[in-house]
């Protein structure tokens, strides 16, 4: 497989019957026949695809179908699928062992090669995905304040631990509700769902729970509504709220750190949290997460501090190695840039195409990430996501995996370019949309 020469993206009768055959396999023994829920297709329809192997920007399905990949697996594939340095480091790293169980010199030398990049962080610990990454921050927020609840934003997402999968309450000041059976209700009143972009609803929970609010997490820029920027004066607000009313501001960056620079997005807006979530691109495509922040912070863990967390396969010797490989490749000079144009590249084109058409669409890029919503006005918050139109986007999902695309099968999810694109794939996925956009008049 090669990821430099444009596909062709005209229609094609694509079969499916493998993946069909291996789906209807799969659900006698996986839940829904998935590992995990946005891979089932349900959002938009149909039977999912079965991965056969992906090389560059390209992904193959078990029958034989090839498609530009902007899913990247959902974010970590910045360098593109199986890059050869990542792969030798990986050969290297595995043929020295798999796991220890112990310290090694990979772990330190990621460990300092993060902190390098972010302002105002110390020290970092190592975990094996986001979920856990924020779970232990938020944690750490209340060993450190001495406090119970915590703020979150509605749209966005910090992993499935219990107080993460909780909804508004009935008021602006309530207390959260599980959107989940098996949550316990005790937990999900400690915390507290804000609006995304309204810092008035902050200062607002801020002040009804005063004293009581241990730290107010948020995705700096929103990557599970489709891709949200925050308004000018959203996070410098929420750094002042917090330091007023001596809670932790802690910034989600599974997604963005290093995907749209690097050191993240706190280094293109300035401002500095407390405590940082990191994941996906730091793992090189192997599972690996991360929490960071100020030493008096970080030395409150274990085993230097009371506050307990381990995992034993934190700081995998072969995740590692990935990681370390990929942070070297974007660390180099113009990376970012040229990365970005890609992205903008996608999303002009794309928002032109529809006007020309007289679609409805919205989108946006940042470093490597895209969004695309079916409306005519901007997204801001989750209520405008909800508004979208989902059954287009799915419509537009469909018409374009038949042209050799491969999108996010959810019209909630963020789209991803990596540097294994060329201008030439770009091109070609103008030119698919330009075909379906035309069907949509």
């Amino acid at each position: 497989m090669t990821s430099t020469n444009a596909m062709d993206t005209s229609p094609v009768t694509r079969t499916h019957t493998k993946s069909r055959a291996l789906h209807e396999r799969a659900e006698r023994s996986l839940v829904g026949g998935v590992n995990s829920p946005v891979r089932s297709f349900r959002s938009v329809g149909g039977t999912p695809i079965t991965v056969a192997r992906a090389r560059g920007a390209r992904i193959e399905d078990i029958d034989g179908n090839r498609y530009i990949d902007f899913v990247g697996s959902w974010g970590p594939a910045i360098l593109g699928h199986a890059h050869p340095d990542v792969l030798e480091a990986v050969h290297r790293a595995a043929a020295r062992g798999l796991s220890f169980g112990a310290p090694c010199k990979a772990e330190i030398r990621i460990a300092e090669t993060i902190l390098g990049a972010f302002v105002g962080h110390d020290r970092i610990r190592f975990v094996s995905s986001g979920t856990e990454a924020c779970m232990s921050a938020v944690r750490l927020a209340r060993a450190a304040t001495g406090r119970e609840m915590i703020i979150k934003f509605a749209g966005n997402y910090h992993g499935h631990a219990d107080a993460m999968l909780v909804e508004a309450g009935s008021g602006a000041a309530a207390h959260g509700v599980p959107n989940s059976p098996g949550i316990n209700r005790t937990l999900a009143r400690d915390t507290v769902t804000c609006q995304y972009n309204d810092p008035d609803s902050v200062s607002t929970a801020l002040e009804h729970f005063d004293g009581r609010i241990a730290a107010v997490l948020v995705e700096p820029v929103a990557g599970n509504m489709g891709l949200v920027r925050p308004i000018d004066g959203f996070l410098e607000s929420l750094r002042e709220l917090c330091t007023r009313h001596g809670a932790l501001l802690i910034f989600d960056e599974v997604m963005t750190g290093f995907r749209v620079a690097w050191g993240g997005y706190q280094r293109l807006c300035g401002v500095v949290p407390d405590l940082t979530c990191l994941g996906k691109v730091i793992g090189g495509g192997l599972p690996a997460a991360a929490y960071l922040g100020r030493a008096e912070l970080m030395e409150l863990v274990s085993p230097v501090g009371p506050m307990y967390q381990a995992g034993t396969l934190s700081g995998n010797p072969v995740a590692m190695a990935a990681g370390l490989a990929t942070l070297e490749r974007c660390s180099q000079p113009g990376f970012y840039d040229q990365l970005s144009e890609l992205s903008r590249s996608l999303a002009n084109g794309l928002a032109a195409t529809a006007r020309s058409k007289g679609v409805p669409l919205r989108t946006d890029a940042i470093g490597g990430m895209v969004g695309v919503a079916f409306r005519d006005s901007p997204v801001r918050s989750f209520d405008d996501a909800q508004a979208c139109d989902h059954n287009r986007f799915a419509d537009f999902f469909h018409a374009m995996l038949d042209r050799g695309v491969w999108l996010p099968p959810s019209g909630y999810e963020a789209w991803f370019v990596s540097s294994a694109h060329t201008q030439a794939d770009i091109k070609a996925a103008l030119h698919a949309a330009d075909a379906v956009l035309e069907s949509f008049r």
